[in-house]
């Protein structure tokens, strides 16, 4: 492998993990695939929707002008032709009708129909009331224009009075007022053909008092097409006088109905507040009631129920200043000609908000899910060891995912506006809309998503939990917004702060936009109004939208960078809590129990210390990695007392030296390799490797580092060799020297041959899987590496071939290995450290541990078992302090110290024991490294037992 001490630029990085990430995405494509289908298939399923709507709906007999069959005469019975108007149509149809020249119609006074349902009321004798209710600054004046508000008549009346001039009288109808004519039933959104024209209901007329002489006979209200004859009856006005006006808004709020003294129903048709009226002066405010229609309905009622209300206190007021025969006319109410139309409900408009809703919000799970398993795999720390800072992943991943989040938006665009020019009848939504404004608003949400999506992120450790959350705010956005938020945005008693209150909420954001977009595309289909344009952008609201989503995108961005720069995270904030909450429960008392810990190295382990404190005085350039007293303690959890990992290693480990760390498990080996490798910070104490120091530098650190951890940290579909590819990116290896030092990482670990170079690490075995995290970590040639138990899970052929790899790279590298294998601690490492208890027990090669700590040989002897006596014998008189070790069924373990014997004496002895006694199997080793370790662990563990 080549030497390449030049760290990686931080274009190079961001290069690699770029090139990283559009590989995975190649990989899953048919996963990118499945994602653009979803859109697609929505947006079919609105274009459903509305086919079937306009079928049932819009295309129906009743929403469009009636028609006639005529057929002609020629014997084969078809129908040639069709005449439509008025004449051949129902009420509902006659609003589609062509009107050009629309009739004038006489004004009404609307009489809640309730008035004449009630038993009180006797229609025969026209005893009905109706009230007026008037109040004022002055009371004088406000009685006599009360009076003047109904004619009076006191003998029969014909028809031909009120048609000559409507102005004169006062008509009424008991159910919806209309333009010009009274009905019981309601009217629709024109008055070209009001149903109630075509209808045998009852006028009337509202006088100051109805005699039985006072009769009224019907009277013809012509149409373009029609004349019908209506009933026209008297009832009678009460003109009642209210001291307040307060007086009067009570009345009207108690209700419209209430029993008088004479058992007669009164009901309010209007009220007058002549205020500070005089003769120089006419100012006035009119109640009246538009509670029975909405929207479009009550807007025709309001704009000719209140004129005619105004035109009966303005005659009232003329004639108080000029007398009975000065009168203002309100004769008829013409609406303007129109063509024939037809119904187009665009309904797949107005459910477009829940649905593109759902289709914006399908890539936060995408994208949170794929942050989430980077860090619940570890890949990204295990990408930042080998170099990869903070500053590339997050701008890459940022852009990767802006990319990815930009083509899913012009591919929903392109998908609708395709289905719309396909299916004219379909949507309407992206058309209609101005382009521009479509991709800028979704561009800036998109945005916002991924920042929310980087800093909820912090929040997850896995990715089941971060999916099933994702999706319940994608559905609940939708739901949500389309239930409740677009119902108190349309009802303009709620507050408007409140709105944007709730719009401060992404999600509501995301609906308030695209709820716009669709009001404004389905005016355009209805009207004939411009869809939604720039110029619309401060009048449509959409700037209040546009500038929550702009601050809470860089509010995100700032809130992700903090936490991710360890300041604050949602776990340490809840640790926090959760700590002073325990404080306050439980506080600390004046008595805590105390320990003393008598610490006793090694000598060994003292001249390590002492060799490390020199080097701390006169800093050297020969030793790679030097620790100088560290210590790891994990705080307590779960009521367990703090876990003392790491108790004041000191160690320097040369350049070009492997150095392996023995122990039991449990003995703090990987908690030193997670505290140099960053995975967590020492408690106290200092490290340095090449000089830098692991607090302050890791991230130059890194540029130089390898890592093989204990698990191995792939990508499930990318291959071995473009995992070597990226991490050699960012090892700064560019062209044909990284092709060149891949291709020999594969063929060192036995990868390259087979096509397995080229298989996802998805399908490699375990010791496949070791071997590619061995290469990865020592590609490069970093200058440190640590490997944590590098060979575990492979067979004895791949073991040794690995070993020779890590051999051969110590020539430039200096290697911390962890290891349970005795035979490779003893191949490997040039020095060796027993580890027990967070301590370091001994350190030296294996040679010098093996005669430090094993100073005897193993006597071994199998004999019957009454020679057994015979044996131990042999033994005390070859070494008087022999020790048996180990003794079952005549075969028997001796420790007989070096110093006191000689292996010829020992030969000289079983020779002579022969010639005794029968001998089956007898053997002498010296100590192996595996006795010391036993030795030593079991030591350390029962001095810790005892102290």
């Amino acid at each position: 492998m080549a030497t390449n001490p030049v760290p990686a630029s931080f274009l190079t990085r961001a290069n690699a993990l770029f090139r990283k990430n559009l590989t995975f995405q190649k990989r899953n494509i048919w996963s990118n695939v499945r994602l653009i289908v979803i859109p697609l298939y929505l947006c079919v399923l609105l274009v459903g929707i509305q086919a079937l709507f306009n079928t049932q709906f819009n295309n129906s007999v009743d929403n469009r002008c009636g028609c006639k069959r005529i057929d002609k005469k020629n014997g084969d019975g078809k129908c040639e032709r069709k005449s439509c108007g008025p004449e051949y149509s129902s009420p509902n149809q006659a609003f589609f009708c062509a009107f050009p020249n629309p009739p004038p119609l006489p004004p009404l006074l609307h009489i809640p129909s309730s008035v004449f349902d009630s038993n009180s009321c006797t229609r025969n004798t026209g005893s009905c009331h109706v009230t007026i209710l008037v109040t004022g600054n002055n009371h004088t004046l406000g009685a006599t224009i009360s009076r003047n508000l109904l004619p009076t008549y006191s003998t029969v009346i014909s028809s031909d009075d009120f048609l000559r001039n409507p102005a004169y009288n006062v008509l009424a109808s008991s159910e919806i007022l209309v333009v010009s004519i009274g009905t019981t039933s309601e009217t629709g959104n024109t008055n070209y053909l009001d149903p109630g024209i075509h209808s045998n209901l009852s006028i009337f007329n509202i006088q100051a008092r109805c005699t039985p002489n006072t009769t009224l006979s019907s009277f013809p209200f012509q149409q373009p097409l029609h004349e019908f004859h209506k009933e026209e009856r008297c009832v009678q006005g009460l003109n009642l006088w209210r001291n307040n006006s307060m007086e009067v808004n009570n009345e009207i709020f108690e209700g419209y109905q209430k029993e008088n003294q004479e058992e007669s129903i009164k009901e309010i048709v209007a009220a007058y507040d002549l205020l500070d009226t005089n003769r120089n002066n006419f100012n006035v405010t009119i109640w009246y009631n538009s509670t029975y229609k909405f929207n479009i309905k009550d807007r025709r009622v309001k704009l000719v129920q209140v004129p005619r209300s105004v035109n009966l206190v303005s005659n009232a007021y003329l004639h108080f200043l000029q007398g009975p025969e000065t009168k203002m006319l309100f004769e008829y109410v013409k609406e303007v000609p129109k063509l024939e139309s037809r119904l187009r409900l665009d309904i797949a408009s107005l459910i477009g908000p829940l649905f593109f809703t759902w289709v914006i919000l399908l890539l936060f799970p995408v994208i949170l899910t794929s942050l989430v398993y980077e860090k619940q795999q570890r890949l990204r720390i295990i990408m930042k060891m080998h170099g990869l800072g903070d500053g590339p992943y997050w701008m890459i991943s940022y852009v990767y995912y802006l990319i990815i989040s930009t083509l899913y938006i012009i591919s929903l665009m392109i998908f609708g506006s395709a289905i719309e020019l396909q299916f004219l009848a379909g949507l309407k939504f992206f058309l209609f809309n101005d382009y521009s404004f479509q991709f800028i608003f979704c561009f800036l949400y998109i945005n916002l998503q991924i920042s929310t999506a980087f800093l909820v992120s912090s929040a997850f450790s896995k990715v089941e939990t971060a999916s099933v959350v994702s999706y319940i705010h994608i559905f609940g956005s939708g739901l949500l917004g389309a239930f409740l938020f677009q119902f108190l945005l349309e009802d303009v008693s709620f507050p408007r702060r409140w709105i944007f209150v709730m719009e401060l909420y992404p999600g509501f954001s995301l609906y308030r936009g695209l709820y716009e977009f669709s009001i404004y595309a389905y005016q355009k289909n209805v009207t004939g109004r411009d869809g939604m344009k720039w110029k619309d952008f401060t009048n449509s609201a959409m700037d209040e939208v546009f500038y929550i989503i702009i601050v809470e995108w860089f509010v995100a961005l700032i809130a992700t960078y903090y936490i991710d720069q360890g300041s604050l995270s949602v776990k340490d904030s809840f640790s926090f809590l959760r700590k002073h909450f325990k404080q306050s429960l439980y506080p600390r008392t004046s008595m805590q129990s105390s320990s003393v810990t008598v610490e006793m190295e090694k000598l060994d382990a003292t001249q390590e210390r002492a060799k490390v404190e020199k080097l701390m005085l006169e800093p050297s350039t020969s030793h790679a990695i030097v620790c100088d007293n560290l210590k790891k303690v994990y705080p307590r959890k779960d009521g367990n007392p703090p876990k003392m990992a790491v108790r004041g290693l000191s160690l320097a480990v040369a350049s070009k030296e492997c150095f392996g760390m023995l122990g039991p498990n449990g003995a703090g080996k990987t908690s030193f390799i997670n505290t140099m490798t960053g995975l967590a910070k020492p408690t106290s104490g200092a490290a340095f490797v090449q000089g830098l120091d692991i607090c302050k530098d890791m991230d130059k650190v890194y540029t130089s580092m390898g890592v093989c951890p204990q698990q191995d940290l792939l990508w499930e579909t990318l291959t071995g060799r473009e995992h070597l590819l990226f991490y050699g990116r960012l090892k700064n290896l560019k062209g044909s020297e990284l092709n060149q030092v891949v291709e020999d990482s594969l063929k060192n670990v036995n990868l390259f041959n087979g096509g397995v170079a080229d298989k996802p690490a998805g399908k490699y075995s375990g010791g496949m899987k070791r071997r590619l995290s061995v290469a990865i970590s020592l590609i490069g040639s970093p200058k440190v590496v640590y490997m944590d138990e590098p060979s575990t899970g492979l067979d004895p052929a791949s073991r040794m071939n690995l070993w020779t790899v890590i051999k051969r790279a110590k020539r430039h590298t200096a290697i911390i290995l962890t290891t349970h294998s005795m035979e490779e601690a003893e191949f490997l490492c040039d020095r060796l450290g027993i580890f027990v208890d967070g301590r370091l027990q001994c350190i030296g090669n294996p040679k010098e541990l093996k005669a430090r700590y094993g100073g005897s040989y193993v006597f071994t002897m199998t004999t019957s078992s009454e020679h057994e006596q015979d044996v131990e014998m042999l033994v005390q008189d070859l070494s008087p302090n022999a020790k048996k070790i180990y003794h079952i069924a005549g075969t028997q373990k001796f420790e007989i110290p070096k110093v006191e014997v000689g292996i010829s004496k020992v030969f000289e002895a079983v020779e002579k024991a022969k010639s005794s006694f029968t001998v089956f199997a007898w053997g002498l080793e010296d100590t192996t490294l595996e006795d010391v370790f036993i030795k030593v662990a079991r030591g350390a563990q029962d001095f810790n037992v005892l102290s």
